[in-house]
């Protein structure tokens, strides 16, 4: 298949003129100028032809729990609300919260996800459906002194090994410093470490949380100290620092919203080269303090984009939608230049998930995922990270999800 595009933009160089894509067998073999490809072609018209977004961090099975719990006074208290609504799901709510998700990210032109998964014994019959690349991070909770760390991790891989969706990898994600005990996080980094995985993990997202790590108090430190957590850990360091000393900063890890760092927190992920989610729309929900981008890129972080779950909106006909979180970061970071953001939710999503190189860019041999977006002549980037239309064209794995009008070249 040869695909032709007013302007192709392939996110790891400049953009094409008039451009073309030769697609077989799933991947990207040829890119370059039209006149340079020509042959039997698919002439998209007056389009972008860009990567598919990649969406580095969410949880499908809250989808529909979009609007429903209101913002909360700390992140205690949404827990406590999302750990009631979670209660109320059974298992046929819980695949189609899963599934509407999947369709929404496709429909504004995700193409590649980092999904948390809580339910893996739906996910066999979940993953053959969904039409998405997907990096499946197995989530785990390990937090009272009964739970054997070693059997829940040993469960975990052996499961991991057997399944996995048929397009894309599995991971691991160890909760969060708070709700995964230090033997049982120690395990999860030399697992990920054995098996070349990638790990997840919700790291420096709120204020309980530093307030737990650094003061060994808090709402949140006596909610788990109550439940028989063991709070030696508390006290002291950040939870950037405590990761550390647990081995889990790496290339591997994704630390999931980073949203309280200080300038120790900064080096140690940037020495370690771990990379790092922002979810601009979860992180407003939640009236969290700025998010340190500046400082994290001027360190040569990478830094990408994810949608959280939609229990963290406000608004109950909100979407997954990656357009809206690059227009929320946009408001409010101006500076930053659109191409870079445009690099936040595609090719730095890729790296951060393993799949540098091959995902959220058109090159010789990465995977046709492709969208399609209308064009209105001004400057290219900043139409991309504007955009409040949804793509006229989705590919995945060469084949359109969405299909475009077409007219033979």
């Amino acid at each position: 298949m040869l695909l032709r595009a007013r302007l192709l933009v392939p996110m790891n160089g400049p953009p094409i003129e008039d451009g073309a894509v030769r697609i077989a067998a799933g991947h990207v073999a040829e890119v370059g100028p039209w006149a340079d490809l020509r042959g039997d072609a698919v002439d998209l018209g007056e389009v972008v032809l860009m990567p598919g977004l990649v969406n580095a961090h969410a949880h499908l099975d809250y989808t529909s729990l979009a609007g429903r719990i209101p913002p909360p006074a700390s992140f205690n208290n949404w827990i406590t609300s999302i750990m009631h609504l979670k209660q109320t799901m059974d298992d046929d709510a819980w695949q189609a919260s899963w599934r509407e998700g999947a369709k929404q990210c496709l429909r504004h032109g995700t193409t590649t996800l980092g999904n948390i998964e809580t339910r893996p014994d739906l996910l066999p019959g979940l993953w053959p459906e969904a039409k998405l690349r997907l990096l499946s991070f197995l989530e785990m909770i390990v937090v009272r002194p009964s739970t054997d760390a070693g059997q829940a991790v040993s469960e975990a891989v052996a499961f991991l090994r057997d399944n996995g969706p048929p397009l894309g990898a599995v991971g691991l994600s160890p909760h969060a410093l708070y709700t995964v005990r230090p033997d049982a996080m120690r395990d999860c980094v030399s697992t990920v470490a054995e098996n070349d995985w990638p790990l997840a993990v919700h790291l420096a997202e709120s204020r309980d949380e530093a307030e737990m790590f650094k003061d060994g108090s808090g709402a949140l430190y006596q909610r788990l100290a109550a439940v028989g957590r063991d709070m030696s850990d508390c006290g002291g360091q950040s939870p950037v620092k405590l990761a550390a000393e647990h081995g889990a900063l790496s290339r591997r890890l994704l630390a999931v919203h980073g949203n309280y760092l200080d300038e120790e927190d900064v080096r140690l992920l940037t020495e370690s080269r771990s990379s790092v989610a922002h979810c601009p729309r979860s992180h407003a929900y939640f009236g969290h303090t700025e998010f340190q981008f500046e400082a994290l890129h001027k360190a040569g972080v990478n830094v990408c984009l994810g949608t959280d779950s939609l229990a963290t909106m406000r608004d109950g006909e909100a979407e997954l939608n990656m357009f809206a979180e690059m227009r929320d970061f946009c408001g409010k970071h101006p500076r930053v230049a659109p191409e870079e953001v445009a690099m936040m939710a595609t090719v730095n999503g890729a790296a951060a998930l393993g799949w540098q190189g091959v995902a959220g860019e058109i090159s010789k041999g990465a995977f046709a995922d492709m969208i399609v977006l209308p064009i209105t002549g001004g400057d290219v980037f900043s139409e991309i990270v504007n955009c409040a239309r949804k793509p006229i064209g989705v590919m995945v794995n060469g084949e359109w999800v969405v299909p475009p009008a077409q007219q033979e070249a």
